[in-house]
């Protein structure tokens, strides 16, 4: 490692995740988890479990939704179970974004769930990624 790489900070999920994220039930309507998305101004919402730690089960995203309305599908009746696949892939809060941005470029998702003792706590976006490896790469200035 060179001394300017040396000198650049590590930058985590936690510097650039968006706390708190919106997440929606299992239960709900494709129309209530786009509304949620609308209000929020997100682009996918974490599905977490029903008991008590609320643990990120899924991720539906606005092209789930797409697709859903896409297959002519009705947004009122269909159910957030009816759309959600594998648990997601999670991130720890001090996972450095390189790690971030390559298990979302291998995995092929846009959206990283940070969890924290199993409990939801940020949501990295692959424009979030972007954005902190853009803040690695800034060369730190010298104080003369």
């Amino acid at each position: 490692m060179t001394g300017a790489q040396a000198d650049r900070p590590v930058v985590t999920a936690r510097d650039v995740m968006h706390p708190p994220t919106t997440t929606v039930e299992r239960g709900a309507h494709v129309a209530a988890a786009a509304y949620l998305m609308k209000q929020a101004g997100a682009s996918a919402l974490v599905v977490t479990s029903d008991d008590v730690d609320r643990q990120p089960i899924a991720i539906v995203t606005d092209a789930d939704i797409a697709q859903v309305v896409a297959d002519g599908r009705n947004v009122d009746t269909t159910r957030i179970s009816d759309l959600v696949g594998t648990t997601p892939v999670t991130v720890a809060p001090e996972t450095s974004v390189d790690e971030a941005a390559q298990m979302m470029v291998t995995a092929g998702i846009n959206h990283l769930p940070v969890v924290q003792d199993g409990r939801l706590v940020g949501m990295v976006t692959m424009q979030d990624a972007c954005r902190g490896l853009l803040m690695k790469q800034a060369v730190p200035t010298s104080s003369v």
